[in-house]
């Protein structure tokens, strides 16, 4: 009977959990979107069904639409890779012959970008370069490859794996094992059934462990950890958790190595009205704070979208979406007004890593120091946007192809929307002050072309913004929503808590903890100022100046800019600090204004929070490229990466910091910029039980690139030039 009793449950709970779970879609292989012998139209269905969610049908946007992707074909050396050339991947592979007799999984299957000197001289109408995949392959759950397979000549070059730690970003199949190996554990099920928690309740989620070098299984197999929540009465199961009950797994056998339960003491919070839900909340009453609001074009939308080329205003750029990183920019070009001519700002940019460790050190929690590019890869968990909320009405969707774990691809729609905002901002004005006796008021609407994405890491919500200003100004923004990660505590008062005890945290509600944390995300951002690969970085000092007798002024001190060079990596290391301000310019030293200044960017630092953390604390070892909020290096195409090729359960001896640490030569050279946004976040009661994007961002800024204002000749808005609206319930006059 205890042996049908385990049956019954286990069967119980993997339905359970198929349902609950929300962001790592429980689907097989053959689920996934397999082009291989459907028709465009099949193909289409089968993707939609599995992966367009449900709202879609509710709020269909005129620009939302469902692109063939059966036929696509790359138009540009940097567009992504196609459902036909990754099917032509799976096929090589098959018969590759090492891994023939082999089981393997692929982590990873992107375009080989073409050389980057290639890529600049390459024009519209010219012949593709031989297009190449890399694939990073699990091969017996034992070693890690990286192979390129060149489609062109259907052949394989093996790569040989560095001498580093860590193993590659972990698959939607690795996940899924993870999570669902806790049910073959019969202690794991008595364990569940001993806190009072219903099977068909159960929500789990895998966490990544990091790394300590405690643990004896650390040195040779991908470890993960499992922890579960209640779902009982509200969707939002993250505000139930099973506190202290921790599963240590093998996830390469999908096995559990041990099981820690520490917190039988502590209760499963009541979940009481944190269902996040409109169709749940409604019934509380509306909070109707606003009318509906939309941006109208009447002369429909200033940009265009060809393939993965985005046109608008003064802008050119290539677009796509990437698993790990998310989006991409490439080739961003601004057309100069005086010549007509576009001219290149940024060869390539993108989100590189993100840190996000809690600072809480027992047991259930000191692991908890998530790499979500690496990880989990950022743009596998860039969730289908939602037309008029995520995104308003005008605006244009671009799908992500990624390719499952056993090569087959599939279509993550409407992963990435673009288009233009305007929030009644000002490009510039002048008006003329009246005893000048001109009557002039001046004024220029600011519009800006916004890419965004969404990515839902398990609790978290990252909504990533490209923003791209006429003026020439590029400004990459993060917002942070979603739900917090808290911790069940006995606790119901603050009253309760004695003088003694530090929560790590802020008592939310009964019975939760909202557990204090840091989000940094790194950007990695190759400036080539004017399409040249010889820039320069240069600091410039604001210092104050004592004056001289020989200036002959009633001032005692005035500010200095002073202009330093950086000539190695180490003298581009940049903590900021708010008593010795600087600003940050990338230069062509080789291109001059008419007046002589060499032309460049600025980087306007914001969302400057630093980690806090010991340099030898394992975590902050593995993310160094937090160590400074700035740095410079030497272009160099394998250091994508801020915390290295392969980041799950790394040990630091690949990241940004170690390359920095070889100080090469950066002056009047091909060179990257990294820029970190920090976020030190000590959670509120108004974060429960779902958060109000909080949001940061910095400034790719125009500084000397220009020989003066680059929209002074754009004109301003007429009322002839808008349509007539009225409000919906205002009668006909």
């Amino acid at each position: 009977m205890e042996h049908m009793r385990f049956f019954f449950l286990f069967f119980l709970g993997a339905l359970a959990l198929l349902v609950t779970w929300p962001h790592f879609p429980s689907l097989s292989t053959t689920q996934l979107l397999d082009c291989n012998n459907l028709s465009s139209d099949r193909c289409s269905d089968h993707y939609f069904r599995f992966f367009r969610p449900n709202f879609l049908k509710k709020n269909p946007s005129p620009t939302t639409r469902r692109r063939d992707h059966y036929n696509d074909t790359p138009r540009h050396p940097l567009d992504p890779l196609t459902i036909h050339e990754f099917n032509q991947v799976r096929s090589i592979l098959s018969h590759y012959p090492l891994l023939k007799s082999s089981s393997y999984a692929l982590n990873s299957v992107v375009l080989e970008e073409p050389p980057k000197k290639l890529v600049k001289q390459w024009k519209s109408g010219d012949p593709l370069f031989p297009r190449k995949a890399i694939v990073t392959v699990r091969v017996n759950a034992a070693s890690t490859l990286l192979l390129t397979v060149d489609l062109s000549t259907q052949q394989v070059t093996r790569h040989e794996v560095g001498p580093v730690s860590g193993y590659p970003t972990m698959t939607v199949e690795d996940m899924i094992g993870a999570r669902n190996a806790p049910l073959k554990s019969r202690e794991f099920n008595r364990t569940i059934t001993a806190r009072g928690v219903h099977m068909a309740d159960l929500a789990c989620l895998p966490v990544s462990s990091g790394w300590y070098g405690n643990i004896k299984e650390e040195q040779s197999t991908r470890l993960i950890k499992v922890q579960c929540y209640s779902s009982e009465g509200t969707a939002n199961f993250y505000m139930r958790p099973i506190e202290g009950l921790t599963v240590l797994v093998n996830m390469d056998r999908q096995e559990v190595v041990s099981i820690s339960d520490k917190g039988r003491n502590i209760p499963i919070p009541n979940g009481i009205d944190t269902d996040y839900r409109y169709s749940v909340q409604k019934l509380n009453g509306k909070l109707n704070l606003l009318n509906p609001i939309s941006l109208e074009q009447a002369k429909g939308p200033s940009f265009t979208v060809d393939g993965n080329l985005v046109r608008w205003a003064n802008w050119e750029f290539h677009l796509k979406p990437d698993p790990r990183a998310g989006i991409v920019i490439s080739q961003a070009k601004v057309r100069d007004p005086e010549t007509s001519e576009l001219r290149e700002v940024m060869y390539k940019g993108f989100t590189s890593e993100l840190f996000v460790p809690y600072m809480d050190p027992t047991d259930a929690w000191y692991f908890k120091t998530y790499m979500d590019a690496g990880e989990y890869g950022f743009g596998l968990q860039a969730m289908s946007l939602d037309p008029l909320n995520d995104c308003p009405r005008n605006a244009y969707y671009m799908d992500g192809v990624f390719a499952a774990a056993d090569g087959k691809p599939y279509v993550r729609p409407n992963m990435i929307c673009v288009f233009e905002s305007y929030a009644g901002d000002i490009a510039w004005r002048h008006v003329e002050c009246p005893i000048t006796d001109f009557q002039i008021t001046e004024a220029r609407p600011k519009v800006t072309l916004v890419v965004r994405m969404a990515a839902a890491v398990a609790n978290y919500d990252y909504i990533m913004d490209w923003e791209f200003q006429t003026d020439g100004l590029i400004r990459p923004k993060v917002g942070l929503s979603g739900i917090l990660m808290v911790k069940g505590t006995p606790y119901d008062h603050t009253n309760q808590i004695p003088p003694q005890e530090y929560l790590y945290g802020t008592l939310l509600s009964e019975n939760v903890i909202g557990v204090i944390h840091d989000h940094f995300i790194t950007y990695r951002l190759d400036m080539d100022i004017d399409g040249d690969d010889a820039n320069s970085f240069v600091k410039v000092n604001i210092k104050r100046h004592q004056t001289s007798p020989e200036e002959d002024s009633p001032r005692r001190s005035y500010l200095k800019a002073v202009r330093n060079v950086a000539k190695t990596e180490k003298d581009a290391e940049i903590k900021l600090k708010l008593y010795d301000p600087s600003e940050f310019h990338v230069v062509n030293p080789n291109k001059k204004t008419k007046v002589g200044n060499p032309v460049g960017y600025k980087l306007v630092p914001g969302g400057t929070a630093a980690s806090l953390l010991d340099a030898e604390d394992p975590p902050q070892k593995r993310a160094a490229f937090t160590n400074n909020q700035m740095w410079v290096t030497p272009y160099n195409e394998s250091e994508q990466w801020a915390g290295g090729m392969f980041v799950y359960q790394s040990q630091g001896d690949d990241t940004l910091q170690v390359w920095a640490n070889r100080d090469r030569e950066i002056e009047n050279k091909d060179i990257v910029v990294w820029y970190t946004i920090g976020f030190h976040h000590i959670p509120c009661q108004e974060d429960y039980p779902v958060m109000p994007t909080v949001s940061s961002s910095f400034d790719l800024k125009p500084v000397n690139f220009f020989e003066r204002n680059p929209i002074l000749r754009m004109p301003p808005t007429f009322q002839d030039d808008l349509p007539v609206c009225k409000p919906h319930d205002q009668p006909e006059i």
